[in-house]
């Protein structure tokens, strides 16, 4: 019966095995962060996964930052070049400072509506009160869709005036980038 060789003397011609080295804190660093990465793109699959049936909307910084609306507010340094654009600035100041109403174009106050500061910033101009009107809609139909059928619909729909706002500025905006 054949014997078992020795494995505890290295057979004749064989290199002996080489001791494993210790590694460099770059090398560890490297392996380490390749291990997180990994780690961290799992957790993210796994969160999109457990979080895809949760209905969110859009939360827009302007609703949540707020300043206090008082007469003393200045107009804004530079308005904007086109006449649409500077109409619609207009009208958005005049809500800061004069305040904003639903239910009518202006209350006791003083207060306005989106419509009724676009025809008083119009100053008798029914062609620019008309244009700012479009663009305002095509401002307001970008964000809340084809549903809204007037502008005065959508001022009265509001219990504040945040968002009636927030899109007055935002149609000022469109209207400079449409050069108009």
């Amino acid at each position: 019966m054949p014997t078992a060789p020795d494995i505890t003397h290295p057979t004749p011609g064989a290199t002996p095995p080489v001791p494993p080295t210790a590694l460099s804190l770059d090398e560890r660093l490297a392996f380490v962060s390749a291990a997180m990465t990994v780690r961290l793109d799992e957790a993210a699959v796994a969160y999109e996964v457990n979080t895809a049936h949760i209905p969110i909307e859009p939360v827009h910084l302007g609703d949540v930052v707020t300043v206090p609306l008082t007469s003393t507010l200045q107009p804004p340094p530079a308005p904007y070049p086109t006449p649409v654009a500077a109409l619609l600035e207009r009208a958005h100041h005049r809500l800061l400072t004069g305040g904003w109403c639903a239910g009518a174009m202006a209350d006791a106050e003083g207060a306005r509506c989106l419509y009724g500061a676009i025809h008083i910033e119009a100053r008798g101009d029914q062609s620019l009160a008309f244009r700012g009107l479009d663009v305002l809609m095509d401002a307001i139909r970008r964000e809340f869709g084809d549903g809204v059928d007037s502008v005065p619909g959508f001022n009265h729909a509001w219990g504040d005036g945040r968002i009636p706002l927030r899109m007055l500025d935002q149609a000022a905006g469109l209207a400079d980038a449409r050069g108009l």
